[in-house]
């Protein structure tokens, strides 16, 4: 009998994982279960979606169930939710979704890669028609059916995704207020950026809410119809976006007695393994390493979900691999600037426990000559006592992001801001100035960390 690995969970993680363990040991049973409709696509991709830049969700789509079985010989299922694992016997027990009839699955090895769910706030008016949460195709499909004839958006949370939905539904004509809790945007971010993001906002008329939480969702026969802000203010809304953070899903992990760390994620080694040699965990579900700090961290990213995969499957597969570790980089567009994000904010890195300082350059991302230019903000966040760097913040054109890109590449390679300085970086009026804005700002920590010697 081949050797059999079952999947629960697709797109990036569970499928990474699949993909290379069958890669390796091309003779392996392999079995993926995938509780919504589709096995792989971009999430990424969602609000672009629903704020029909993308019209048809088949472009979202990366892989079908038979492209699967036809291309790699794995067998996908799809509305097929894993409910148990037994550990002792080696089975998992899945229901069809469309019957709900289950079945006794066995497996040699086990990928869990179950992703993670929306947190849902506990006010009034949370389950009524017309509050929406975008995870999966399926939830992109009804929200975008809802704005095609709802014309007022609630966004609930100022994170990527709220942003990415306030650009979206905006451009799409829809009058979109947005509402965040904390008394900012965007707090990993310096301050003064996190305010540009909001002024990019509210210039294409997205109305924003900072520092009072929602209150309740306000409904009409279980219709929104409007909500309420914890300082009283009204909005008047038919369709209400919750987006305020996901946590890793994590419930049938846990029920199995797989160890559990932080936000229940699941703890795994290096190789991806659990605390069941015979079972792995990949993607947004699990706890990660912080690669500069060495704690426990929490960052449900799709670069970081597939490379887990790949972990995953290498181990699986007989090769191991490691994953080293997330420096949480990010970055995305609200209309016109580009926002950018690696390593530890200032606070972060204080907290963390290093001497840490910060400073902020604004330079031409291009030759001054050069017809479109545009700045570039960055501001870097040192250790004054190594000058290591530690963090780099971004906001400006779309070259931003290959700028912060740079700064991941040195902060993984643990780089001083002094070394950094000495980079032989391209130039051509076109693409940069001759003295790069990254060099000037590491010209510029370069006296912040002499200033602290």
């Amino acid at each position: 009998m081949s050797e059999k690995l079952i999947v629960i969970g697709g797109t990036a993680a569970g499928l990474s994982a699949a993909s290379r363990a069958k890669k390796l040991q091309p003779g392996m049973e392999i079995d993926v279960f995938e509780r919504s409709g589709y096995v792989s696509y971009g999430s990424c991709g969602l609000p672009y979606f629903v704020g029909d830049l993308i019209s048809d969700p088949s472009d979202l789509v990366s892989l079908s169930v038979d492209e699967l079985r036809n291309k790699r010989g794995i067998a996908a299922h799809v509305r097929t939710e894993a409910v148990r694992i037994d550990r002792s016997a080696k089975t998992v027990t899945v229901r069809d979704l469309s019957n709900g009839a289950e079945s006794t699955q066995r497996y040699d090895k086990l990928v869990v890669a179950t992703g993670a769910r929306p947190v849902v706030p506990s006010v009034p008016g949370i389950g009524a028609e017309g509050v929406h949460y975008l995870r999966t195709v399926e939830d992109g499909i009804a929200l975008k059916r809802r704005v095609a004839v709802g014309r007022k958006a609630l966004i609930v949370g100022g994170g990527f995704i709220g942003l990415e939905l306030a650009e979206a539904l905006a451009e799409s004509g829809v009058k979109v207020t947005l509402c965040e809790a904390l008394p900012r945007l965007l707090p990993f971010l310096p301050e003064k950026f996190a305010e540009r993001v909001r002024a990019e906002l509210v210039s294409h008329g997205v109305e924003v809410l900072l520092g009072d939480p929602l209150k309740a969702i306000l409904e009409k026969n279980g219709k929104v119809v409007g909500a309420e802000t914890a300082s009283g203010k009204s909005i008047d809304c038919d369709i209400a976006i919750l987006s305020i953070g996901v946590v890793p899903e994590t419930s049938l992990a846990g029920a199995a007695g797989l160890t559990l760390g932080l936000k229940g994620g699941i703890v795994v080694d290096r190789s991806m393994r659990t605390s069941d040699p015979s079972i792995w965990a990949c993607g947004d579900c699990v706890e990660m390493e912080h690669l500069l700090t060495g704690a426990p961290a929490y960052v449900p990213l799709g670069t970081t979900a597939n490379k887990q995969g790949r972990v995953a499957g290498s181990s699986i597969g007989g090769q191991e691999e490691r994953f080293p570790g997330v420096l949480g980089s990010c970055v995305t567009k609200v209309f016109d600037i580009y926002i950018a994000s690696t390593g530890l904010s200032l606070d972060a890195a204080k907290k963390a426990g290093f001497g840490a300082a910060e400073m902020a350059i604004s330079q031409r991302d291009r030759a001054s000559y050069y017809p479109g230019i545009k700045n570039n903000d960055i501001n870097l966040v040192v250790d004054t006592k190594s000058g290591r760097l530690l963090g780099a913040q971004g906001i400006g054109s779309e070259s931003v992001a290959g700028r912060i890109n740079v700064l991941v590449a040195a902060i993984t390679a643990g780089m001083t801001v002094a070394q950094v300085n000495e980079l032989d970086l391209v130039y051509a009026p076109p693409v940069a100035p001759v003295y790069d804005p990254i060099l000037i700002a590491a010209n510029q920590a370069m006296k912040v960390v002499e200033n602290h010697e």
